[in-house]
């Protein structure tokens, strides 16, 4: 069995000039990256919450109903700052005519 070691360090260190021609494309793998996890995030909590609320309303306990409605709720809060942070990109990209994502 072959085990293959990554030094972090030296990969993210001395090579990332290498690696990344400039600032802005890491920047841009990043948020490309993290708009793209916060959507998996945010569905995750939607699955949860739905789920938690489907058991809390077979059941007679309004604390558990009342804990998958504030999951609900903050999945949806959350959407809409991803949605607003996407729409900003957007925005920036128009007006200063750089590609962000």
């Amino acid at each position: 069995m072959n085990v293959y070691a990554i030094d972090i360090g030296q990969e993210l260190g001395s090579n990332i000039s290498k690696n990344y021609s400039s600032f802005s494309v890491l920047v841009s793998i990043i948020l490309k990256n993290g708009l793209t996890i916060a959507g998996v995030i945010l569905l995750a909590l939607i699955l949860f919450g739905g789920i938690s609320y489907i058991m809390a309303a077979g059941s007679a306990d309004q604390k558990k109903l009342a804990q998958a409605q504030d999951t609900i709720t903050s999945a949806i809060i959350g959407f809409l700052v991803i949605f607003t942070s996407y729409f900003i990109i957007q925005i920036i990209q128009v007006v200063t005519g750089l590609k962000i994502l």
